[in-house]
């Protein structure tokens, strides 16, 4: 019973000493001219959807939740932040080649019919960004109109 006090003081000890660890805020300006919605002109509802379910992690701007001031939430969400931006960043979407804007438009469309995206992770904690049906199939349609 010994260990299992000095185990649940440690434990304690470690999750308050960690909450001094700093964790960099996604924070960054973003520039019109290369933003992925002022480049294509969505249609309001699905640029609204894709503002909702994509550009937390996947832009220089993140609306951070309550939670995400407390450790280790904060270093778990600045690292999904972070793999998301190295593989799509919206709010630079203006900076890739048309190649690569093609071929980040397929990624797109793929990744939410095999519902890869948002991630579970995401759509758990935040309601709003679990697609309906209606909403996917909208996205979808419009992705792959923009695909040439």
């Amino acid at each position: 019973m010994r260990w299992l006090k000095i185990a649940a003081v440690a434990t304690v000890v470690v999750l308050v000493g960690i909450q001094w660890i700093p964790t960099p805020l996604n924070r960054g300006d973003t520039r019109a001219d290369k933003d992925f919605i002022a480049l294509y002109a969505p249609p309001a509802r699905t640029g609204t959807l894709l503002k909702t379910a994509c550009y937390d992690c996947h832009s220089n701007h993140t609306d951070y939740p309550w939670y995400s001031r407390f450790q280790p939430v904060a270093m778990f969400l600045g690292n999904h932040i972070e793999e998301g931006k190295k593989d799509l960043n919206l709010s630079e979407f203006g900076d890739y080649s048309p190649r690569r804007q093609r071929s980040k438009l397929k990624a797109m469309s793929s990744q939410i019919e095999d519902g890869a995206m948002p991630l579970t992770s995401y759509r758990l904690i935040h309601w709003n960004a679990n697609l309906s049906k209606a909403d996917e199939k909208a996205v979808l349609g419009w992705l792959k109109s923009e695909i040439k």
